[in-house]
């Protein structure tokens, strides 16, 4: 039987997304009945049942998870045409959602983001910075830049930039105390540092590696914060050199012992890499650490 109404598809991918029915309603701007009714008309039309209901959301069945594949290829042609007479028209416009570490959220993006948006002044960039990893599956974001290369998913990803951390001091800091002289030092010195049960990538677990059993004074989630911090006086903390090298308040330190590389990946669900939009934003992403590549 032919689906009597395609926008049901529109609401069963909202479900199978955000994983309730009262979620998909707030994604969608209804009410929670309305989006249980367009799924018992789609569930009608296939004459099979798409989701199993619990008190812990909802879940897909067999012919629900073999409908998502279809229903977001259907997504992704309906959003390429979309931007193809957009481009034929006014031009690429739209609303991008970017998620990425805060220091690059913060240090990279967002100061080049007058010179994107004199480029394309019809697209909106939302920009999420985050210390977890983004789920592009359920849309929480369109494109996402993380710190290693996702394993599940219908995901397009590749390296994006490799960056490098050092270990850092306020100026105030080494007049009051003077430099640290070896690693093993750093066991007696004041450290700022993550809170360790907030750090959901393993990539950031990186303190033991620089200072095993060394006595942190200050902890945050916020890599910015800890920045302001360590400029403070408080204490010594590994820092993104990107950002730290232009701060005049602080100096490196140990810079031949404490040598730290990571890597950005740039990821993006496979049903929008062709969106007009989308590839705008992955451009911009592209020049911007080629422009960078130095200091990073």
């Amino acid at each position: 039987m032919p689906i009597s109404n395609w926008d049901d598809v529109r609401f069963f991918l909202a479900v199978a997304r955000s994983g309730g029915l009262m979620a998909a309603a707030r994604r969608l701007g209804v009410d929670q009945t309305t989006v249980a009714r367009r799924i018992s008309a789609l569930e009608a039309d296939f004459g099979a049942r798409l989701i199993e209901r619990s008190p812990r959301g909802v879940t897909l069945t067999g012919p629900g998870a073999a409908l998502l594949e279809h229903a977001e290829r259907m997504e992704s042609e309906a959003l390429s045409a979309t931007d193809r007479m957009g481009a034929a028209g006014e031009g690429v416009e739209g609303v991008v959602r970017l998620a990425t570490p805060e220091a690059f959220g913060a240090g990279l993006a967002a100061p080049a983001a007058a010179a994107f948006h004199a480029r394309h002044p019809r697209i909106q960039l939302e920009l999420v910075p985050t210390a977890r990893a983004v789920n592009l599956s359920r849309r929480e974001a369109d494109i996402a830049v993380g710190l290693s290369r996702p394993e599940q998913g219908s995901l397009v990803s590749r390296k994006l930039a490799d960056y490098r951390l050092g270990l850092y001091a306020s100026r105030v800091y080494l007049d009051r105390e003077g430099a640290p002289d070896s690693i093993r030092e750093l066991r007696s010195r004041p450290l700022v540092w993550y809170i360790d049960e907030m750090l959901d990538l393993p990539e950031l677990r990186y303190l033991d590696q620089v200072a095993e059993g060394a006595h942190t004074v200050f902890r945050s989630s916020s890599i910015a914060a800890q920045h302001a911090a360590v400029a403070s006086g408080l204490g010594l903390g590994v820092l993104h050199r990107f950002t730290a090298d232009k701060d005049p308040r602080l100096v490196r330190v140990l810079e031949e012992e404490v040598v730290l590389t990571r890597s950005y990946w740039v990821s993006v669900h496979e049903a929008l890499q062709r969106v007009a939009r989308v590839r705008a934003v992955i451009d911009f992403l592209d020049e911007l650490v080629s422009a960078h590549r130095s200091e990073l």
